[in-house]
């Protein structure tokens, strides 16, 4: 098993997919090592591209602010993306490009051994927990596999498009945080 220093080398150097041609900087997942609950997102904004450090934009300032609210913090979860280069523009990450990069977040997931995954939006919870899953419908419910909890929320992106959505995603954190018995 590699270690995390290890993994970070592997995924800086990473050339597996085409995004590595357009990156600044890949970003590796970031937080407490040995946190209960993991939190997988879609993949790096521009800010992150330049920073090396997962939502450190708009979306890592709302993010913050939700944690805050639901009695979390960054230094007791640890957080990731699938897809570990930013897309051009933006765009969604490709299934080939998810695909490529799969293997370190399953070696993230070994790392951390976590009793809880988030996911970060509809792209993380339809490649975690289903490929039809509909964050609109099910977001805050819960599915137990191999002894983890899943269970998604909004992506903060989509909290700072719709700020309706900030209230439920704060309570779906807190039925989490609950869900993990602290």
């Amino acid at each position: 098993m590699y270690t995390y220093e290890e993994l970070n080398d592997f995924v800086h150097s990473c050339t597996r997919c085409p995004l590595s041609r357009t990156r600044h900087q890949s970003v590796m997942g970031r937080g407490n090592l040995y946190s209960r609950i993991l939190l997988i997102a879609e993949a790096p904004g521009q800010t992150e591209d330049q920073t090396g450090i997962p939502f450190t934009g708009r979306s890592g300032q709302i993010f913050d602010q939700m944690l805050s609210a639901a009695g979390m913090s960054r230094e007791e979860i640890y957080l990731t993306n699938i897809v570990k280069c930013r897309p051009p523009g933006n765009r969604d990450p490709l299934a080939q490009e998810q695909e490529a990069c799969m293997p370190y977040l399953k070696y993230e997931t070994l790392l951390i051994r976590p009793e809880m995954i988030i996911c970060l939006g509809r792209i993380a919870a339809q490649r975690i927990i289903r490929p039809e899953f509909r964050i609109t419908r099910e977001h805050g419910t819960f599915l137990k596999r191999k002894d983890v909890w899943l269970t998604a929320v909004y992506h903060p992106s989509a909290v700072l498009r719709d700020p309706s959505k900030y209230d439920e995603t704060v309570r779906d954190l807190i039925a989490a945080k609950k869900k993990l018995g602290s």
